[in-house]
């Protein structure tokens, strides 16, 4: 007789370690889906980033693509590359060179059990001593993973990152009073009357646009001390195929700034659920003298961000002196390092001792520029 009880099927839990090249794009679909499903989850974490920097930075056999699946639904995801720091083998993601944010994806219905498996799956594999992070945003999913490990886990200052409030002008301004106010509006009819011309470039220009972009960024710091990694053509290669991807996805955007047919300056922003991102911008040294070009791309910016509904606009890491004027809210990354072994907690005592004098510097810059006090 029947009891009118239904029958729900087992779930089957399975995980994989992935170090063929060919993991990344067997599973582009299934990755953009998780991705949708994390809400932690920030641009450089999106298919489009990660994929592009194995492309061009990673080493063949060097992937170490942790995966977990619920059936046949991939619900948690760490993109990893074995690497060797202080003649120790380390793991450390993907891409975590060029991003200012480094995590896992988690899917946001099974968090607990999705990590508890990841757990697992990593501490199966043998031929590391440390997991490393080196810059994890407030709440983000690898401090989930933190919490469930079960063997040394340390965690240490990294980078300050920078916010404004997502508005329009008049919102902008509002934060300012009196003179400062007064000479902001001052800046605003000098841009104004330069009447440039500014436009979002779709995805089939995207990888000409990076081109400009790196060409106008390298003049501008042209004898100020580049960062090298800008001069290479991997970067714009990377940033070539990955702007082209989250373009299309709706996770990035390169603004072109034009006076008649000339280019004059050019912005990169990724777009994530909760910021838009400053990654990346350049500018003919020219224009600086008839004009604030840091308020010229930030007016831009904000208004593009309160546009997409999203809550801020970050200026990602750095505590550079034009964007304290600005009055953020600075935030501090983390370093996460999980150690699989005492050889591990070795690396980690001493990626601390670094890290602890890195901050003692970004606490001093933070203080001489009024900032609230970054979490230490």
């Amino acid at each position: 007789m029947s009891t009118g009880l239904r029958h729900t099927p087992p779930v089957t839990w399975t995980t994989q370690v992935r170090s063929d090249d060919e993991a990344l794009p067997q599973i582009e679909e299934r990755w953009r889906d998780l991705y949708g499903r994390s809400a932690t989850a920030t641009p450089f974490q999106s298919f489009g980033w990660v994929t592009a920097w194995w492309r061009h930075y990673g080493r063949p056999g060097h992937l170490r693509l942790v995966l977990v699946w619920r059936d046949d639904e991939l619900v948690a995801a760490a993109p990893l590359a074995a690497s060797s720091n202080w003649r120790r083998p380390v793991w450390r993601p993907l891409s975590a060179g060029q991003s200012d944010f480094t995590d896992v994806l988690v899917d946001d219905r099974y968090a607990d059990e999705a990590v508890d498996h990841l757990v697992r799956a990593l501490l199966d594999r043998p031929g590391w001593h440390a997991l490393d992070f080196p810059e994890v945003p407030p709440g983000a999913a690898v401090d989930l993973l933190a919490r469930r490990w079960p063997r040394d886990v340390r965690r240490m200052p990294s980078s300050v990152c920078l916010h404004l409030p997502a508005g329009d002008t008049d919102a902008f301004l509002a934060r300012f009073r009196g003179r400062p106010a007064g000479k902001l509006r001052t800046r605003l009819r000098r841009i104004d009357s330069h009447r440039l011309d500014v436009t979002r470039v779709p995805p089939d220009a995207a990888a000409e646009a990076v081109g400009d972009l790196l060409e106008l960024h390298l003049g501008q710091w042209r004898g100020r001390g580049v960062n090298p990694e800008h001069t290479r053509a991997r970067f714009r290669d990377m940033l070539a195929e990955a702007s082209t991807a989250m373009i299309r996805d709706g996770q990035a955007a390169i603004v072109r700034y034009r006076r008649g047919e000339e280019l004059v300056a050019s912005d990169l922003l990724l777009i994530g659920r909760d910021f838009v991102g400053a990654y990346l911008y350049g500018s003919d040294p020219a224009l600086r003298s008839g004009m604030d070009v840091s308020l010229m791309l930030l007016r831009y910016d904000l208004q593009l961000a309160h546009d997409l509904g999203v809550p801020r606009l970050s200026l990602l890491r750095g505590q550079e002196e034009y964007k304290w004027k600005w009055q953020p809210t600075p935030t501090r990354n983390h370093r996460v390092i999980l150690c699989r072994s005492a050889v591990g907690g070795l690396y980690a005592a001493g990626a601390h001792g670094h890290a602890r004098l890195r901050a003692f510097k970004q606490r001093r810059v933070v203080a001489a520029n009024g900032g609230g006090a970054a979490d230490a």
